[in-house]
This record gives C-alpha cells, sequence and structure tokens, in this order.
C-alpha cells in the first residue's frame, strides 16, 4: 500500500485530467470511477482495473494481482471525488479497444444521446435485457464518471460499441425510429426484433437522416396531453417490447 498525502502529487493531477477530459481519457485509454459497489462490479467482471486509491481508515475489497493501491487523506478523497458524500474509493481502468459494432436487427441504436444520466441508465436497462446496444459518435462518453455511475457497472460487464453511421444508412438491415410523424405506428403493432431501432437525441429527436433512411417510423401510445418521453424510459420501453 502507497501512501499519498500532496495534492500535487502527480497521480492525483493524472486522476483530475482524467475526470475532466474526454479527450484526455481517450489519449490515455484509461477512465475513473467512484465508490464501492462499482469497485466490487469491477473486480468481478472487468480485467482491466488499474489503480485503486482509499480513504484512510477504509477497508478493500481483495484485489487482482497487480493493481496499484494508494492510501490517501479523507480531506484528499473529498476533493477529488464528486460526490456529495464520497465512499472512500476511487479507481481507474484501462478502457477498452472501441469495437464497431455490426448492423444487425434486434438492436438499440442510440442516435445523439447526450445526458450522461441517461446514456448510462439504457446501457444498464439493455444490459439486463440483452440487448445489443451501439452509440453513434454524437453520443456522451461512456466511460464519465456519471455515466457509470448510472450504468450501475453496465459497462464492466458489456463494453459499448460504436457504430459507423455510413454502415446503418447503406446497409440492408430495416431501420425504426422512434418519432412523432403522422406515419408513425403503435410501437405495440410492430415486431421490433425485425428491425434496427433508433432512439434519438433529448432535444432533437432522431437525425433527419436516419428519419429519411428508416422502413419503420414508431410511437409510444400516451396520454394525448404529453408530448413525449424521458429518452432512457423511451429506451427501456422499446427494449421491453424488443424482448
Amino acid at each position: 500500500m502507497e501512501r499519498i498525502t500532496s495534492s500535487q502529487n502527480p497521480l492525483l493531477r493524472h486522476i483530475r485530467k482524467l475526470q475532466g477530459s474526454r479527450a484526455y481519457r481517450e489519449e490515455q485509454r484509461e477512465f475513473v470511477a467512484d465508490g464501492f459497489k462499482l469497485l466490487e462490479e469491477a473486480i468481478k467482471w472487468y480485467p482491466k482495473l488499474k489503480t485503486v486509491l482509499v480513504s484512510e481508515m477504509q477497508t478493500l475489497p481483495a484485489l487482482p494481482d497487480g493493481v496499484r493501491c494508494v492510501e490517501i487523506p479523507a480531506s484528499l478523497m473529498q476533493s477529488l471525488s464528486d460526490m456529495k458524500t464520497p465512499q472512500g474509493v476511487l479507481f481507474t481502468c484501462e478502457m477498452p479497444d472501441w469495437e464497431t459494432a455490426q448492423v444487425s436487427t434486434g438492436m438499440l441504436l442510440l442516435d445523439r444521446i447526450q445526458d450522461p444520466g441517461n446514456l448510462g441508465t439504457i446501457l444498464r436497462t439493455a444490459d439486463a435485457f440483452g440487448v445489443p446496444v451501439a452509440l453513434t459518435n454524437g453520443c456522451a462518453d461512456p466511460y464519465s464518471e456519471k455515466t457509470i455511475r448510472a450504468s450501475m457497472g453496465a459497462v464492466f460487464r458489456t463494453a459499448p460499441q460504436r457504430i459507423d453511421m455510413e454502415r446503418v444508412l447503406s446497409g440492408s438491415v430495416p431501420i425504426a425510429v422512434t418519432a412523432l410523424t403522422p406515419l408513425a405506428a403503435d410501437i405495440r403493432d410492430v415486431d421490433l426484433r425485425d428491425y434496427l431501432v433508433v432512439i434519438g437525441s433529448e432535444g432533437q429527436g432522431v437525425c433527419k437522416e436516419l428519419l429519411q433512411a428508416s422502413q419503420k417510423q414508431l410511437i409510444i401510445p400516451m396520454q394525448p396531453r404529453c408530448e413525449s418521453l424521458n429518452a432512457a424510459i423511451a429506451a427501456a420501453i422499446v427494449m421491453w417490447q424488443m424482448k
């Protein structure tokens, strides 16, 4: 067990940069997560645990061989953690190589989902239902702390995948999009297993390219006075219907 007491230690400066910059995370191929529950998930499911920082007087679970373990004062943990009440542990993991998803029916495509809480919740739900998910380049970072926390560790069990938009638009897989259009069909009347299903961004919906390329447009029935659902809730309903 190492011990660090200076806030200017190179390791702590590195962690702050990982926390604050998606570009730095991708450059370093490393990301940060916070809390004992997520650490337990990483130990159980993720082979690339790298460094663990723990507050004084906290007890760690058994860690894999080769993991760097550092004890820091509670005041430093407070300054590093973005949680109001830090649990007393932060850790870093090596980021997996991005995989380009193979376009297929029965898959959920996330188009510019920009809220990390929504993205994490969708990844958590997809992990529970066993629905493959792919992200367009406009989505939030799946390896930000907020996304990882909202996913409840799903990113450790199922690595997020990117998808090539040109491959989607030029491919032969039928596309169904959630959209409020006159042509939209009730989601209950469509077998979603036959489509690549798209959930659009929170504010703008599905991009026009995917809308124009779609073979089916879908609505989730709701009270006429209600215009839309939260993206994560809509995705959960879509995935339930897909299964």
